[in-house]
C-alpha cells in the first residue's frame, strides 16, 4: 500500500467471469457445476434437502429465513463463522427504512412519495427504479413482519437526520430506527454463539446508537451527563431484573435468532459454502463442508445467498477496486471474503458496484481501525491532505468523505493518508473513540503511528511529513471562519446533517471552533468501510440476474453480496441494513409464491 496513486477506477459493472474466477478452475459440464472435479477431487457428498437453504447468518439471511419459515418452507441456515449475526451483529444497527409503523407512529410526517423522491434524488440512475420501488414498497412490511414474528422491538432514531435532508423528500429529524432493548438470556445456550460487538458497551451501562450523539458530549453539556445517567440506570434496572440487556447490533442479531430458534431453523454454524450446485442452468442446491464432511445441501425451491461482501479478500479488493486499498482497514466480519459472489460469478450471475463500498473515514489503530463519526464533526478539528490543505467538508457523509480521498489522490496531492487535526481544546471537552476528556491517549497509538502530538502546529507538521507553512495558513484560515461561524470553504455546518454530532454549545456555528490550545494532534485517516456494497445483480423480486438479464432460476441475493441499492451513495443512518433485511424478506416471499 505504499503508492498513494489511484489506479484507474474498475468498472462498476462487470460482464462475465472474472481472471480470478477462470484462474480457479470452475468448469461448468453436462448442465451441472462440477467446480470440485474440475479440481480434481472426487466429492463425497452427505445429501440433505430443503426448501430453501439461505447462506449467510447476517441481517439479510436470518430476515430471509424467518420469512421462508413462517411461508410454511422448511428453512436451514448454513454460516461459514463459528457465531451467528455478521457483520450486523458488530454494527450500531441502524435501519433506513421510509414509512415504517414506528417512525409513523411517533409523528415522523413521512409519505410514499416523499420516500420515493429523496432516494431516486440520492441514488439517480445506478440502480434500476424498480429496485428501489420494491425496496420502498417492502422495506414497511418487512419491519411489520419482524416485528410480529420475533422479539425484536424498535426505536426511531430521533433527531438522526437524513444524510442528504436538502433534497427533495429528505426528513431533516430522520427516518432510521434502531432495535430496542432486548434480554439475552432469551436465545439461552445459544447467546454464546452471538458474534461480539465492534466497540463493546462499557460494563453496566445499556447504550443505544442515538445515545452516542450525548456520551459525546457529557463533559459539556447537561444532556449529556443525564443520557450517561439514563444509560446506567438502564443497565442497573436489567441487573436487578436478571437480565442480560443487548442493544444496537446485539439486540438486532439476537432477536432474529430468537425468531428463528421460535420457528424451528436450523442454524448451521462453521459451515463454509464451497458452491453452488446448479443443473440444467438452475440452482439446485449449495455445496458446504459439515462437521468436516462435503455436504450437498439440496434446495427444492430456492437459494438466498446473504453471505456479505469481500471486504477481508485481498485477491477481490485488488482486483475491482481502487488503490491504496487492502483488508486492514475495514470493520466488517472477517469471515465476509466474497465466498458467496464468487459462487454466484462461476454460476453466470453478473456483477454490479464492485468497486464501491460502504466507506468512512478510518484511524488505523493497532488493535482494530477506528471507524470515525463524531469525531470529524465536533468543532476544533480540521480534515487535511499530504499538503497540509483541507479538502472536504469534516461533517459530510461519511461516504462522501472518503470519495473524495480516491477521486483527488495522486503522488503530487496526496489524500491517503489525510490527517485530523485537533487541538488540547477539543481533547479536553469531548470524548474520543472510547477515550474520556482529559484522559492521555493510549501510547501504542502514537508508537503504531496512528496518532502524533507535538507542542506546535508547525512541529506536528514536520512528525506527519506535510508542509509547516501549509499547514499553519490552514489552520489560520480555518480558524477565521469559526470566528464567523461560516465555512465559505466546503460549507461546514450548513447542513442539518452536519449538525448532528456537533456540539449545541459552540456559537455562532456548533461545527466550528478554533485551533488554538497546544499540544496539537494528528490522527492518520484510511479509507475505512463497513463492508464492500459490490455483488451479484439482482432484480426487483432479489433473483439473480446473468450479464444478458437473463434470471438465473433458483437464486437469489441479499445483502452485501449483492450489488446495494443505494448505488454510491448513503440515504441515511441504516442504508446498509435496511435494504439487507428488506431484499433477504422479498427473496423469501418470492420463493413462496412462486
Amino acid at each position: 500500500m505504499a503508492d498513494s496513486t489511484p489506479a484507474s477506477a474498475p468498472a462498476t459493472t462487470t460482464d462475465g467471469p472474472s481472471r480470478r474466477t477462470l484462474l480457479r478452475g470452475a468448469a461448468i459440464a453436462g448442465g451441472v457445476l462440477m467446480t470440485e472435479a474440475a479440481l480434481g477431487r472426487a466429492p463425497a457428498y452427505a445429501d440433505v434437502e430443503y426448501d430453501v437453504v439461505i447462506v449467510g447468518s447476517g441481517a439479510a439471511g436470518m430476515t430471509a429465513a424467518l420469512t421462508a419459515a413462517k411461508r410454511g418452507l422448511q428453512t436451514v441456515v448454513i454460516e461459514k463463522a463459528p457465531t451467528f449475526g455478521g457483520s450486523a451483529a458488530r454494527s450500531g444497527a441502524g435501519i433506513w427504512i421510509p414509512n415504517n409503523e414506528v417512525i409513523l407512529a411517533a409523528g415522523v410526517p413521512d409519505t410514499p412519495a416523499k420516500a420515493a423522491s429523496y432516494l431516486a434524488r440520492v441514488v439517480g440512475d445506478t440502480v434500476p427504479l424498480a429496485r428501489q420501488q420494491a425496496f420502498l414498497a417492502n422495506g414497511p412490511a418487512m419491519i411489520s413482519f419482524v416485528i410480529r414474528n420475533s422479539p425484536l422491538r424498535f426505536r426511531w432514531m430521533e433527531g438522526y437526520s437524513d444524510y442528504y435532508p436538502d433534497f427533495p423528500g429528505g426528513m431533516p429529524n430522520g427516518r432510521s430506527i434502531e432495535p430496542d432493548q432486548l434480554d439475552g438470556h432469551l436465545l439461552g445456550a445459544e447467546l454464546a454463539h452471538l458474534n461480539p460487538s465492534y466497540i463493546p458497551t462499557p460494563a453496566g451501562l445499556v447504550v443505544f446508537s442515538a445515545d452516542y450523539k450525548w456520551l459525546t458530549l457529557s463533559a459539556v453539556n447537561p444532556k449529556g451527563l443525564a443520557v450517561s445517567a439514563e444509560c446506567l440506570a438502564r443497565g442497573t434496572a436489567a441487573a436487578l431484573r436478571g437480565e442480560k440487556p443487548l442493544t444496537m447490533g446485539q439486540s438486532l442479531a439476537a432477536g432474529l435468532r430468537a425468531g428463528l430458534l421460535a420457528a424451528g431453523v436450523p442454524v448451521w454454524l462453521n459451515t463454509p459454502l464451497l458452491d453452488l450446485r446448479v443443473e440444467g442452468g438452475r440452482v439446485t442446491g449449495v455445496v458446504v463442508t459439515r462437521n468436516g464432511v462435503e455436504t450437498l445441501v439440496k434446495a427444492r425451491r430456492g437459494v438466498i445467498v446473504g453471505s456479505g461482501g469481500f471486504e477481508h479478500s485481498a485477491a477481490m479488493r485488488a482486483e475491482f477496486q481502487r488503490q491504496p486499498i487492502g483488508t486492514g482497514w475495514t470493520v466488517g466480519a472477517k469471515e465476509n471474503t466474497g465466498d458467496g459472489i464468487e459462487a454466484g460469478e462461476r454460476a453466470g450471475a453478473a456483477l454490479d458496484l464492485m468497486d464501491d463500498a460502504w466507506w468512512g473515514p478510518a484511524i488505523p489503530l493497532p488493535d482494530q481501525p477506528y471507524f470515525c463519526l463524531a469525531e470529524r464533526t465536533l468543532p476544533g478539528c480540521i480534515l487535511v491532505n499530504g499538503n497540509g490543505v483541507r479538502f472536504v467538508n469534516e461533517g459530510a457523509p461519511y461516504s462522501d468523505v472518503v470519495h473524495v480521498m480516491y477521486d483527488r489522490n495522486t503522488a503530487a496531492n496526496p489524500h491517503i493518508p489525510a490527517w485530523l487535526i485537533v487541538d488540547q481544546n477539543y481533547r479536553n471537552r469531548y470524548l474520543f473513540k472510547d477515550v474520556a476528556p482529559l484522559l492521555p491517549l493510549p501510547d501504542s497509538w502514537f508508537t503504531s503511528g496512528a496518532a502524533f502530538k507535538a507542542a506546535t502546529v508547525e512541529a506536528l507538521a514536520q512528525k506527519i511529513g506535510v508542509p509547516a507553512a501549509a499547514l499553519r495558513a490552514t489552520v489560520t484560515r480555518f480558524n477565521g471562519f469559526a470566528t464567523t461561524g461560516k465555512d465559505t470553504d466546503f460549507h461546514r455546518g450548513d447542513s442539518v446533517y452536519d449538525r448532528y454530532y456537533a456540539d449545541p454549545f459552540v456559537k455562532p456555528n456548533p461545527c466550528l471552533a478554533p485551533l488554538w490550545l497546544p499540544p496539537f494532534y494528528a490522527f492518520k485517516i484510511v479509507p475505512g468501510d463497513l463492508g464492500t456494497k459490490g455483488g451479484m445483480r439482482t432484480d426487483a423480486r432479489a433473483r439473480v440476474l446473468r450479464v444478458d438479464g437473463s434470471v438465473i432460476p433458483g437464486l437469489y441475493a441479499a445483502g452485501n453480496a449483492s450489488g446495494a441499492v443505494m448505488g454510491h451513495s448513503y440515504a441515511g443512518a441504516g442504508s446498509t441494513i435496511g435494504p439487507a433485511m428488506t431484499f433477504g424478506y422479498v427473496a423469501a416471499n418470492d420463493i413462496a409464491a412462486s
